[in-house]
């Protein structure tokens, strides 16, 4: 049996639709994948009524940054999953980026969430064999700095 090449289009391309379709939470969420490299993911989605935790001041519910960042981690997690697998058999790699799951997650809240679309990136720190840590910001239309998060995540 010949083993193919990572493809990495082909599997940004699968994990596109992965967390924009196939993951439930995220469609509430109405994330987006702006752009999936190896070095860094970006996420957006829009300002919705439904998300609003503080209807006077009408801003961001708490639990959907957490959210938005913890679903930026774990894609940026699996992509240094990804880089780790090169040389493995496609099959095997397709199971293992299904593994990825949140082991813990800090959210430091810098500013009220205003705004009409968000962007959340992520980096990752370490990508080990089993677990793999994650950067996470949070920013607004307007570019300033929502909310950061670092995320621990099981990936083998």
């Amino acid at each position: 049996m010949v083993d193919q090449k990572i493809d990495y289009e082909e599997f940004f391309q699968i994990l596109t639709e992965m967390y924009e379709q196939k993951i439930p939470f995220n469609r509430v969420l109405g994330l987006r994948v702006e752009s999936l490299k190896l070095e860094k993911v970006k996420l957006k989605f829009e300002m919705k009524e439904k998300f609003v935790g503080n209807y006077i001041q009408n801003i961001l519910h708490g639990g959907v940054i957490s959210s938005v960042l913890d679903a930026t981690g774990g894609i940026t997690a699996t992509i240094g999953t990804l880089q780790k697998m090169v040389g493995y058999p496609i099959k095997e790699i397709k199971k293992g980026i299904t593994k990825v799951g949140t082991i813990d997650l800090r959210v430091d809240y810098l500013r009220p969430g205003r705004g009409d679309y968000f962007i959340s990136t992520g980096s990752i720190m370490r990508a080990g064999r089993k677990v793999s840590v994650t950067r996470m910001e949070l920013h607004n239309d307007k570019n300033l700095l929502i909310a950061v998060g670092t995320g621990t995540y099981i990936v083998g």
